[in-house]
């Protein structure tokens, strides 16, 4: 015990000692700071080496990326805050309601989140520097002041970038705009490993970084977050306070408090005679961003953006004029950092109080109760647990309250439905997430105006008040034993956890059919789509067994049945109970394609639905052989270069032999017009006359008439059609465009929009809302034996519109579904 005090006596005095002589990034890399790109683990590295080397930092793993790379923080402040960390961080909580206990810390918490988009790479160099500065230079912010540090939220972006830059630049680097390390290939550094863009996912948490971050911040809800971005070349530096619109959940202090920090950072700037603009482009609307998620939870959070970006490189010719080098791009991005802790140090005390203000909540009601599949209740459970939401499951058979897109009070079955406490420390995101129909003051906006997690899942939400008694989640059905006598098992089919299980099953090459009439056997009704599984298709001895162990993984409440005879509808073995094989499925990728498209659909087979694909280059198709494959998907993009009248005949052909064609999107451009597929796109006249009268000025809002962004509808559903089993007669679509296309003359028109839109929530303007009237959402075109399957509107986007997932599934294997011989 003595030997290990001395020991650690010993360490401490040497940390303290070398302390005041740590050294530069550029003293430690061995090259000036911003005359090279840093890889990742070098970041890593010099982060590693000022916590062992100085009481003032720590810094520790959060995890890792898809790629393996260290997902990590540091945690800088006073060395007197760090024996005393926990605490601090406990109290913060305690002003949250999150942890019990009452508490005025006068301690700020800064977060600073770097390089969230892989090729805006100056923002990683600016880390270390900025770190180094308030270790060094600016010490004194540190007595009341906590700065995580995070340095590279994307490494496996940023190390796409870098190492492709490293690569191709010339050596001197070279500034013209022509030159190739100013050209990045598709899909560039922007995105992480499945090509997601991090920015919009913090709310969503769809992807691993994300997921292992989020559990970080949650411990520790900063006051304050910066997070650290690059725009174009040819514009300056953007900082707070945001542009409009704010969203009405914002608070005054929350606007007030960018703005002290915005004229404290352009104070900085003018003294140096650096360009800048605030309050344009970057609003606080959307809540999935790196700073609107923090705004929501309490925080002043903000976007700083740096010109640059992956064009850049080490120095690029401006537009204007001058060169923009890495060297001033991290300057600036370290001056702001600086100059945001140093006013939130000065802060400190009223950061604190007003955050806790922020947590003192009033409600007008006292639950949301959320109705629906329980598995996808279950769903929603993972979403509110990545985010610490406090909500426990229904004892009550019946309940009463206000449906979330109603006024009137109704009874409602209640039964194990998910019981989310309307007054809880997070309630104030709970309602932006929960809200009918977001307020705008703008349509001018960058982003979505809708994303009701609800519609998202497809539940019912309802706001009750009074005392709900309730249990906290049950475990799952478990079917432990096979009934003797039992000729095989039905599954519903209603939603991407019923997808799963299909899947697996078909991995493990178990024979499984689907019905495609509703029928009813032992008492028990069936809808379409709803999976069998026989003993007389399935002949292997561990049939029961392997079934049994799947359902239990998926949570899945098989129903076992001892004859195949139906007492209405179809029985076990008739034409209309109809194999599903399983599927060689190809998916287009390139430079023609929309990496965000392609990522999420790559990502759905990969991490959702566990099924292989086969991913292709798209200008490879022309080499392909597609009888090798039975699906091949457009992801949304541009693809009139790879199609053209002879290609298109041959995919023609393919489709009409059997293959079946999934078109994303605008991919759905490459057949608009075209012999043979029966698509066309609607139009609306415009008075060019009128548009060349409006102001210049005017003019930009004047285009927000044409335009839908990120609006909810509520769409006609035919679901007796293969592509919409497991659905009922009406589906909230999220359409991100304007984009519509005429019903289908020849071919089933699946899902639509009627005579009149009805928009549940969010922006579409009034020609936009004229254009989209009676168009095509989602349908199937038989080609021959084959088929071509229009999705309008993309439900991968961003893989958090859950509800619409099962289409696609659908698409991929309820619909016309060949075995592979048509090859």
């Amino acid at each position: 015990m003595k030997y290990l005090f001395t020991l650690v006596l010993l360490v401490c005095l040497f940390k303290l000692s070398n302390a005041q002589d740590l050294q530069s990034p550029s003293e430690f890399l061995g090259y000036p700071i911003g005359s090279e790109f840093t890889r990742h683990h070098q970041v890593i590295d010099y982060f590693n080496y000022l916590s062992q080397n100085s009481p003032l930092a720590t810094f520790s793993s959060y995890g890792q990326t898809n790629e393996r790379r260290t997902l990590s923080y540091a945690v800088i402040t006073s060395e007197e805050n760090h024996h005393n960390l926990e605490g601090i961080r406990k109290n913060n909580l305690k002003q949250t309601g999150i942890l019990e206990g009452d508490s005025s810390p006068e301690i700020a918490i800064v977060w600073l989140s770097y390089n969230v988009h892989g090729n805006e790479a100056s923002s990683a160099e600016a880390s270390m520097v900025t770190a180094f500065e308030l270790m060094t230079n600016q010490k004194n912010v540190l007595n009341n002041t906590v700065v995580i540090i995070d340095p590279t939220v994307n490494p496996d972006g940023r190390d796409r970038y870098v190492n492709w830059y490293n690569q191709v630049k010339s050596s001197p680097y070279t500034a013209y705009q022509d030159a190739i390390e100013h050209s990045e290939p598709w899909p560039g550094g922007r995105p992480n490993h499945y090509l997601f863009d991090l920015n919009r996912d913090w709310m969503w948490a769809t992807q691993i970084e994300t997921q292992q971050r989020l559990e970080i911040y949650n411990q520790w809800m900063p006051h304050v977050h910066v997070d650290f971005h690059e725009q174009s070349i040819n514009s300056p530096y953007y900082f707070a306070p945001a542009a409009k619109p704010f969203h009405k959940t914002i608070t005054d202090f929350q606007k007030e408090f960018q703005t002290q920090i915005g004229k404290n950072n352009a104070k900085a700037f003018d003294d140096k005679a650096w360009s800048y603009f605030t309050r344009e482009r970057f609003d606080l609307f959307y809540p999935s961003y790196g700073d609107t998620y923090p705004t929501f939870n309490g925080a002043i959070g903000m976007t700083y953006e740096q010109a640059g970006s992956g064009q850049a490189g080490l120095g690029v010719h401006t537009d204007e004029g001058y060169e923009l080098t890495l060297k001033d791009r991290i300057k600036h991005h370290v001056q702001s950092g600086l100059s945001t802790v140093k006013t939130s140090s000065e802060n400190a005390k009223k950061l604190n109080s007003e955050f806790k203000t922020y947590f003192k909540n009033t409600v007008d009601f006292d639950y949301y109760v959320l109705v629906g599949e329980k598995s996808k209740l279950n769903t929603l459970t993972k979403l509110f647990d990545q985010h610490d939401y406090e909500y426990q499951f229904s004892k009550e058979e019946k309940l009463k309250g206000k449906p979330i897109y109603s006024t009137a009070k109704m009874s409602f079955d209640a039964d194990q439905a998910l019981v989310v406490p309307a007054n809880q420390p997070k309630s104030k995101m709970l309602k932006v997430l929960l809200e009918v129909d977001p307020e705008l003051s703008t349509p001018l906006t960058y982003d979505i105006t809708s994303w009701n997690l609800a519609l998202a899942h497809g539940v019912e939400a309802y706001t009750v008040s009074g005392n709900i008694n309730t249990q906290p989640k049950e475990n799952p059905y478990s079917q432990k034993s096979v009934e003797t006598g039992t000729v095989g098992y039905i599954a519903k089919w209603k939603s991407m956890t019923d997808a799963k299980f299909l899947a697996e099953l078909l991995q493990n090459k178990i024979n499984v059919r689907a019905t495609t009439k509703p029928f009813k056997i032992e008492n028990k009704s069936y809808d379409r789509g709803s999976l069998i599984l026989t003993k007389t298709n399935n002949r292997d001895s561990n049939f029961d067994s392997l079934v049994m162990e799947l359902a239990n993984k998926y949570h899945i409440k098989l129903a076992a049945t001892q004859t195949s005879f139906s007492d209405s509808g179809t029985d076990f073995g008739s034409p209309d109970i109809k194999k599903i094989n399983t599927q060689r499925i190809a998916v287009l990728r390139g430079d023609e394609v929309s990496s965000l498209s392609y990522g999420s659909i790559w990502h759905f087979f990969e991490q959702e639905l566990n099924y292989p694909i086969i991913s292709i280059d798209a200008q490879q198709l022309k080499k392909i052989n597609l009888k090798d494959y039975d699906i091949l998907i457009l992801p949304s993009g541009s693809y009139s270069k790879i199609f053209n009248k002879k290609k298109l005949s041959s995919l023609s052909d393919w489709i009409k032999n059997g293959g079946k064609l999934i078109a994303m999107s605008s991919a759905l451009s490459t057949f608009e017009g075209k012999k043979g597929f029966g698509l066309e796109k609607m139009k609306v006249e415009k008075d060019s006359t009128q548009n060349n009268l409006i102001a210049y000025a005017e003019r930009e809002r004047e285009r927000t008439k044409d335009n839908i962004t990120g609006a909810i509808f509520n769409i006609k559903v035919d679901n007796t059609h293969p592509l919409a089993f497991g659905y009922d007669d009406s589906y909230a679509t999220l359409k991100t465009s304007s984009a519509a296309y005429k019903y289908l003359n020849k071919g089933f028109n699946v899902a639509y929009i009627e005579d009149t839109p009805e928009r549940l929530s969010g922006f579409a303007g009034e020609k936009a809302l004229e254009k989209i009237s009676k168009s095509l959402v989602f349908g199937e075109q038989r080609l021959g034996r084959g088929s071509i399957i229009y999705m309008v509107d993309d439900v991968m986007f961003r893989s958090f519109w859950e509800n619409g997932k099962l289409f696609f599934v659908n698409a991929l294997f309820m619909v016309n579904n060949r075995s592979q011989t048509f090859k």
